[in-house]
């Protein structure tokens, strides 16, 4: 009977396997994100505020935007990763920002993922995830939130599931893009 039990084997995650045979492996790394991909971060993001209602913002950031948000996060230790293909281009990134300006809130982050058009679908987000989980660990947070909108991100509700976070409420009707209401979901996961 123990070596029936041990026949079985656990299945890893996909992003986490060799390629199959004639798959094509997706190449990349990640790291701490530098000023010099500001510029590509942009890009990410802008297409997201263009067309899409994961992001609630209408108005494209701008480089200052993100120079300024980025010194802002290296001077409180806040991680922000990338992940860099083998020929150097930017794939996607990820963040954490303070929940909200009061000290109290000090250990509690709302987390940001967003891939390149390219990138999805490719099991990069919850590797970005999970380095984002590690190093929020690491720099001493202890709570992770996530505001999803409620139409248009199923997949990052999902995701965000998988990770172990749990709805903690919504709110509908608190953003309008596109001609539409949206809603969000808030999820919450701790960081033990």
């Amino acid at each position: 009977m123990l070596e029936e039990e041990y026949e079985t084997r656990r299945v890893l995650p996909r992003h986490l396997r060799k390629p199959e045979p004639g798959e094509s492996p997706f190449e990349y790394s990640l790291r701490d994100a530098r000023p010099q991909d500001l510029p590509d971060v942009r890009e990410i993001y802008n297409h997201y505020v263009a067309n899409s209602t994961v992001t609630f913002d209408e108005d494209a950031m701008t480089l200052k935007e993100w120079k300024d948000k980025f010194a802002y996060l290296h001077k409180l230790g806040m991680p922000f990763i990338v992940a860099e293909s083998s020929t150097g281009q930017i794939l996607g990134y990820a963040l954490v920002t303070p929940w909200k300006q009061k000290r109290a809130y000090r250990f509690t982050v709302e987390n940001s993922i967003y891939l390149g058009a390219a990138s999805t679908g490719k099991g990069l987000g919850p590797v970005l995830m999970q380095e984002l989980i590690d190093r929020s660990k690491a720099a001493g947070l202890k709570e992770m939130i996530a505001v999803i909108a409620d139409k248009g991100a199923e997949a990052s509700i999902k995701m965000h599931e998988n990770f172990g976070f749990t709805e903690i409420g919504r709110m509908g009707r608190v953003g309008y893009k596109f001609e539409r209401w949206l809603g969000t979901v808030l999820m919450q996961k701790s960081l033990k």
